[in-house]
């Protein structure tokens, strides 16, 4: 596959995953929460807290996606080992482990507050879980890309 046909594919699959998030976001969890109010209405006062919470961990995602994005430009530019590449991949690291523990903290402030419950908190470590292990491999891909980025300078300093 050619890097323009990669980069390409990478930036389809970008979009789509954002649209699934916009959808997910905005979409599916407001639906499922009023539907849940209209069923328990003893639940009503916990489902703002609960939608900016959760709208509050979008915000990481987005720039995941963007950051994607741009890495897939670079791609697309025959960039694909470059030091910017990497700072990008460092930085989509960070931002899902700090997503990972804002959200796994954001359920212990809503359990302590009575607005949720212990089982909730037990499932969001499988989200915590997935956030950790995309950020330890955008670290690793991080690092690979670094060390290319530094041989392919000496190859290009060598010649």
């Amino acid at each position: 596959m050619e890097q323009k046909s990669l980069a390409r594919w990478l930036k389809v699959v970008l979009a789509g995953v954002g649209i699934c998030a916009l959808v997910v976001y905005f979409v599916v969890l407001p639906m499922y929460g009023s539907s849940l109010m209209a069923e328990y209405p003893e639940f009503a006062g916990r489902f703002w807290p609960w939608m900016i919470f959760l709208w509050a961990t979008a915000i990481p995602v987005a720039a995941i996606l963007i950051f994607g994005w741009k890495v897939a430009g670079n791609i697309g530019l025959d960039r694909s080992f470059s030091l910017e590449n990497a700072n990008y991949l460092r930085s989509i690291s960070f931002l899902a482990v700090a997503d990972g523990i804002f959200f796994f903290a954001g359920n212990l402030v809503l359990l302590f507050t009575d607005n949720s419950h212990p089982g909730i908190v037990l499932f969001s470590l499988l989200v915590v879980f997935a956030c950790i292990a995309i950020g330890v491999a955008a670290a690793a891909l991080s690092h690979l890309v670094k060390k290319a980025a530094d041989l392919q300078e000496q190859s290009d300093l060598t010649i």
